[in-house]
C-alpha cells in the first residue's frame, strides 16, 4: 500500500463526533422560547419545521441517521424540560 493510499484509508476511517444538540442551551432555550409564543397548529409546524432542519443540518455534515434521530431526540426533551422550567419561573413570579 502506497503513502497516499495509507492516509485515504486512515481519513475515511476516521469518525466526527458532534457537539450534542441537547447541550447547546442558546439553542434549547431560544426553541423553547419560540415554541411558547406558538399555540395548535402554528406550534407543531414550528416544532417539525425546527427538527427537521436540525436533522438535516446533522445529515449534511455527515451524522449518521442513527445518531441523528438520537441527537433529536435528546434535542426535543431537553426543550421540553426548558419548557417546563420557563413557566415554574412564570408560576413563582406572579
Amino acid at each position: 500500500m502506497s503513502f497516499r493510499e495509507s492516509v485515504a484509508t486512515a481519513t475515511v476511517s476516521r469518525s466526527v463526533h458532534f457537539f450534542p444538540l441537547h447541550l447547546r442551551r442558546d439553542l434549547v432555550r431560544q426553541a423553547a422560547e419560540d415554541l411558547d409564543r406558538y399555540h395548535g397548529k402554528a406550534a407543531a409546524d414550528y416544532w417539525r419545521s425546527t427538527c427537521r432542519g436540525l436533522a438535516a443540518d446533522l445529515t449534511a455534515k455527515g451524522c449518521s441517521d442513527d445518531e441523528m434521530r438520537e441527537q433529536i431526540m435528546d434535542f426535543q426533551a431537553a426543550v421540553q424540560v426548558a419548557l417546563l422550567e420557563m413557566h415554574r419561573e412564570q408560576l413563582a413570579q406572579g
